[in-house]
């Protein structure tokens, strides 16, 4: 099996390869007059909040798969009797 390291080498020698000095920087300018430098925050901006937004909700469908793991063991134990009536003899009312 392939570790993680090996991965991460193998994907940067591809990319490496893929892209030099000169096709960075004809992308980047080719990216500048498409969209015009005052659209480009804009864009890096909303590409943040989808970032964050994507990430909010992993965490909260993992915080739900583990809440549901104790959530189910919680219910399987009753709760104790806490009440004053159950503690004391039980009444005799003639009814």
């Amino acid at each position: 099996m392939y570790g993680l390291g090996r991965l991460k080498n193998f994907m940067n020698i591809m990319l490496a390869s893929f892209f030099g000095g000169w096709q960075v920087i004809l992308i980047v300018v080719i990216i500048l007059i498409l969209f015009g430098a005052k659209k480009i925050p804009e864009l890096a901006k909303g590409l943040g909040q989808g970032i964050k937004e994507f990430k909010k909700a992993t965490k909260e469908v993992t915080d739900e798969i583990h809440n549901a793991g104790t959530e189910t063991t919680a219910a399987k134990t009753p709760p104790a009797n806490t009440t004053a009536q159950s503690a004391t003899a039980p009444d005799n009312k003639a009814g």
